[in-house]
């Protein structure tokens, strides 16, 4: 069994090399458990990002939607009659206001 033990531990010295494991371990704990580079940084980075990524499009489209809202008030007479209409209860001459709440 000694015998065994001995010719194993042999060929693991043989055919590997002792440092090149050792720099490879500390290489892999120093990606995985290192503060700076962890894993679980990097995904809560990802998260992050992908969360920003969203609120920028949001904006965008809300954006969009008030370029296009202000360009129709410019040209439309009509969409521009309709929203003094309604938002600040303007009137004509000729008719009467009722505000219901």
């Amino acid at each position: 069994m000694k015998r065994k033990l001995q010719h194993l531990n042999f060929l693991i010295r043989r055919r590997s090399n002792l440092t090149l494991l050792l720099i490879g371990g500390v290489s892999v704990l120093l990606l995985f458990f290192n503060e700076d580079t962890s894993l679980k940084l990097n995904m809560e980075y990802q998260q992050e990002i992908k969360a920003l990524q969203e609120e920028i499009q949001q904006c965008k489209d809300s954006a969009e939607w008030y370029r296009a809202r202000s360009e129709a008030l410019r040209t439309d007479a009509d969409a521009l009659e309709h929203v003094v209409r309604e938002q600040y209860h303007m009137q004509r001459p000729s008719e009467d206001l009722y505000l219901i709440k």
